[in-house]
């Protein structure tokens, strides 16, 4: 993990593995649903993965540096994680259900995700990465490599 230099390049590019997934589920959900099924949970884990780091490791990070815990940027990406778990979840739903109908649904969830990410790629990211030391951020690494879910 730690090969990655900043924050901003393993993030970006754990995005971009998670967008891939879903596309290929999306790509599956009506021709093979058990296929389907598998990548969706691997998306899903991935994700809920990905939003764990974030809100164990990087928030509380950014947070100690800048003083900003009551507002700011990481009480934004909160709640749009909240929001994100919602829309993950209607869809498993369905899923599990071997139910292909959930374009709605994964259509709230990339509407949510494309703005969600935009905002942490190209602001909050860079920004932990200016406030953070090589230290920091090889802790972050450690850390998710630690974590159960790593």
């Amino acid at each position: 993990m730690s090969e990655q230099k900043t924050i901003r390049e393993f993030y970006e590019k754990d995005h971009e593995r998670l967008d891939e997934l879903f596309k290929t589920f999306q790509q599956l959900k009506r021709s093979d649903i058990l296929k389907a099924k598998g990548v969706f949970e691997e998306f899903k884990s991935g994700l809920e993965r990905h939003i764990v780091w974030e809100e164990d490791l990087l928030f509380p990070l950014w947070e100690k540096k800048t003083g900003r815990s009551e507002e700011g940027p990481t009480v934004v990406m909160r709640g749009e994680h909240r929001q994100i778990k919602q829309q993950l979840n209607a869809i498993h739903g369905k899923v599990l259900q071997r139910n292909p109908d959930s374009d709605q649904e994964e259509q709230a969830l990339l509407d949510i995700l494309g703005s969600h990410n935009r905002k942490e790629e190209r602001a909050l990211y860079p920004a932990i990465d200016q406030v953070a030391s090589p230290e920091d951020r090889e802790t972050v690494f450690h850390n998710m490599k630690m974590s159960p879910e790593g």
